[in-house]
């Protein structure tokens, strides 16, 4: 009897052990019928409480020992304040920029470049149209003119399907493609799409 009181009394705590199916139970505590377990950890729930020690320890290593920039609160507030700083001659420098056709080789070889990766799927390769409206014919949407062009490639046209370029192409990367986009006109692509639109003159 003295053994059995022994074995199921560790550090100090009283256990008792259920007949039917063997847990340990804590002694004492029962209340309302119901007696508390006292069973093991799941082994998941250990690994994953030593995962996060040893994420903890990189994560100091990291921050302290490293000095990662990533991970400074002070040079990430640095860089914003600078970038602030920056936002006025960026501003001149927008209001500065014209909106224009352009016409040199450079300038054309990579509009069609952005062309096939970004708008052949919706206008096919040769601009005949697919999804998206021809752009080898007289007719017009959302009109013609390099400003509403560049409107509609800049901020796009969510009810049609035409996805929003500002945040993927830069502004003189807009004004590329669109020179390209100009050059289909009155081109013969294989299957043109019937015509969409206002039909307006050219040139714009």
């Amino acid at each position: 009897m003295a053994n059995n009181e022994n074995k199921n009394k560790t550090e100090g705590v009283n256990y008792e052990i259920d007949t039917l199916t063997n847990d340990r139970l804590l002694a004492d505590h029962e209340y309302d019928g119901i007696q508390e377990l006292d069973n093991d950890l799941p082994p998941w729930w250990k690994w994953l409480f030593y995962i996060t020690i040893v994420f903890g320890i990189i994560y100091l290593i990291k921050l302290w020992v490293f000095k990662s920039d990533d991970m400074n609160q002070n040079k990430e507030f640095e860089k914003e304040m600078a970038d602030a700083a920056n936002l006025p001659s960026q501003q001149a420098q927008s209001a500065s920029f014209e909106i224009k056709q352009l016409t040199d080789a450079t300038s054309i070889a990579s509009g069609k470049e952005i062309f096939n990766k970004n708008c052949a799927v919706c206008h096919l390769a040769d601009g005949g149209g697919l999804v998206g409206p021809n752009f080898t014919d007289d007719y017009w949407i959302h009109g013609n003119s390099m400003e509403q062009m560049y409107n509609v490639v800049t901020n796009g046209v969510l009810e049609k399907g035409m996805t929003p370029f500002k945040d993927q192409l830069s502004p003189k990367k807009r004004l590329e493609v669109l020179s390209y986009i100009i050059t289909l006109h009155g081109t013969t692509p294989a299957n043109p799409k019937a015509p969409q639109g206002e039909k307006m003159d050219w040139p714009y």
